[in-house]
């Protein structure tokens, strides 16, 4: 800015020559310019009061928008205060597919202490011990006497262990609220919820999250606060699921069995509406992972859905139905079964030592032969009988909402050729999980559509893939439905419900090569009911053993398949399926015609 000089050298020459005074020049520029100053001066004293009035008008609305926001919201109490605020401690309930409760969450406290606000470190240590056993009081007494100014006793507390802790006395022992998961069903569906634990916690609250199985599928999900507590609803039935841990637990006390699996899914949603794998456990009180041994020895391994194992002769109606699905053969084509039959130097034998002579693809299934099967492979070839186990899942592992299923990946041969091609066949020189089993026994009843298992309940068919021409599965069932009223499944038949299934009996492989020669995995893969398909049951025993008669008997027909028969017998009618009532026959009876 350029300013004016007070006293100018033409104004005071001007001025000099016309007698006047050159002060006053002076004076009238000092007070133009104290004029000039006082008006910016005041201009911007003006701006600065407009930009605060401006910032106090806008400050206002805002918490006048907000407290119009509080005045029409409803009111709600906060979960948690102080430190806890910022973990989030909500989780929604897992229920069944009838809306019965399979998980929840229950109010409860944890113990924690300030042991410089204790007056008797001793007599706190002492009552803590004989409340809680699992506490040493010496190691209790050394934490309250030390430097530690906070302490953290016991995670959670039951109502009586509360009061007991409350009736000590001491100002130092302090509650915080905790929400736990509860599984008010105890180990029913046990390896399907997996189990919760606490996350971060704080004095005044903790995070629950997921473990295993759906609760760790669903972690986020179950705890989202924009769902408003929505219940998870599972495709399980409560009251299924419990009568089929039933019965698996009887059937491995009768067989010896070193554990037990099965799988019930509706064929045509896809929906499992039971899954059992034995041992078991609660999962109130998760056990901790083994660090040692055989991991499938470990209660929390998932048999159906983990297991991978050799399921045996349920892979030949895959065969026989893809014979008749390329055309190698029809119902009528008759297969020489008889031997002696080789394949890259290794003897096909039948189960001990039988001959079944000429049969049709039928009669391959319906007696279980491995000659015929393996002949019917051959003539499929090993690329077309990859890809058509590839259509029906069998390959790949099952996309089950579980993280478990990841590790149920399927073992297939390294190297594909005609000996893995015969062997595969009948199910051996390839494992699957009791889950891949019972998911592709469900496409065969649901006319060939592939169907995808799901733990999820659905409201209508998932649109998949044909895996095979309805007709070829249509035979295929026809097949499975002589398998048990004239094959080796007979015990199955069930009074009112026709099934429709097959045996597979596979010597248990031994972890430093071979198998042993009195351990096996016995299954049976069965479709009820046979005339109108509406589920897949798959039961796989571990080990089962038979001793009724003279000598043990270890096969599916003997262990597997009357367990499924008594698992349909109580299941069925849960399942709101009607039996079929035949009329009995007239005797003493005479009939006449007019």
């Amino acid at each position: 800015m350029i300013r004016r000089p007070l006293r100018p050298l033409a104004r005071i020459l001007e001025a000099r020559a016309k007698g006047e005074s050159p002060d006053a020049i002076e004076r009238e520029n000092i007070r133009l310019r104290h004029e000039q100053m006082r008006d910016k001066l005041r201009q911007r004293a003006e701006i600065r009061l407009m930009v605060l009035g401006f910032g106090f008008i806008c400050a206002f609305a805002v918490v006048g928008a907000r407290m119009a926001d509080l005045a029409a919201s409803d009111p709600e109490e906060p979960r948690v205060r102080a430190s806890g605020a910022s973990i989030l401690a909500q989780r929604a309930d897992i229920v069944d597919r009838h809306g019965r409760v399979l998980a929840t969450n229950m109010e409860t406290h944890s113990l924690y202490a300030h042991p410089q606000d204790m007056i008797d470190p001793a007599r706190a240590a002492r009552e803590l011990a004989r409340i809680f056993p699992d506490l040493e009081e010496a190691e209790l007494l050394e934490d309250f006497t030390g430097a530690r100014k906070f302490l953290w006793i016991k995670r959670q507390l039951s109502p009586e262990q509360k009061q007991a802790v409350h009736d000590i006395g001491e100002p130092g022992l302090l509650f915080g609220p905790r929400e736990m998961r509860l599984y008010p069903n105890g180990a029913i569906a046990a390896h399907v919820l997996g189990g919760a634990g606490f996350g971060r916690e704080g004095v005044h609250a903790a995070e629950v999250v997921g473990r295993a199985g759906v609760e760790k599928t669903f972690d986020e999900r179950l705890r989202d606060p924009a769902r408003g507590g929505e219940p998870l609803a599972l495709s399980l039935d409560l009251t299924v699921q419990a009568a089929a841990e039933r019965v698996l637990e009887g059937a491995m006390r009768i067989f010896n069995a070193k554990g037990a699996a099965a799988v019930l899914m509706d064929v045509h949603t896809g929906e499992i509406v039971s899954l059992v794998s034995l041992p078991d456990f609660d999962p109130n009180s998760r056990p901790a992972p083994p660090t040692e041994g055989e991991p499938g020895d470990s209660p929390l391994f998932n048999r159906a859905v983990q297991g991978v194992y050799e399921l045996g002769s349920t892979f030949k109606i895959f065969t026989a139905a893809q014979a008749l699905e390329l055309g190698v053969a029809n119902e009528e084509t008759v297969i020489d079964t008889s031997g002696p039959m080789r394949i890259g130097g290794f003897a096909i034998r039948e189960f001990r030592g039988k001959n079944y002579g000429e049969q049709t693809v039928e009669g391959i299934v319906v007696h279980s032969s491995n000659r015929g099967t393996a002949r019917l492979a051959l003539e499929i070839g090993a690329e077309n009988q990859r890809a058509f186990l590839e259509r029906l899942g069998l390959t790949e592992p099952v996309p089950l909402e579980m993280p478990e299923a990841k590790g149920g990946r399927p073992l297939l041969p390294e190297r594909w050729g005609d000996v893995a091609t015969v062997t595969v066949s009948y199910g051996h020189g390839i494992s699957v999980t009791p889950l891949h089993l019972a998911a592709a026994y469900a496409t065969i009843a649901n006319g060939g559509r592939k169907v995808v298992p799901t733990l999820l309940r659905q409201r209508a068919p998932q649109p998949e893939a044909q895996a095979m021409s309805p007709e070829v599965a249509a035979q295929a069932l026809g097949m499975l439905r002589r398998v048990v009223t004239e094959g080796t499944a007979s015990m199955a038949e069930v009074r009112g419900y026709k099934v429709a299934g097959k045996t597979g009996t596979a010597d248990k492989p031994r972890r430093t090569g071979g198998y042993y020669e009195d351990k096996v995995i016995a299954t049976f893969a069965s479709v009820f009911p046979a005339d109108d398909p509406a589920y897949a049951l798959v039961v796989a025993l571990d080990e089962p053993v038979e001793t009724s008669g003279d000598e043990p008997r270890r096969s599916a027909g003997w262990t597997a398949v009357p367990v499924a028969a008594e698992l349909i017998r109580r299941a069925a009618p849960l399942l709101g399926l009607r039996p079929e009532i035949e009329p009995a026959p007239l005797e003493g009876v005479t009939l006449t015609a007019n």
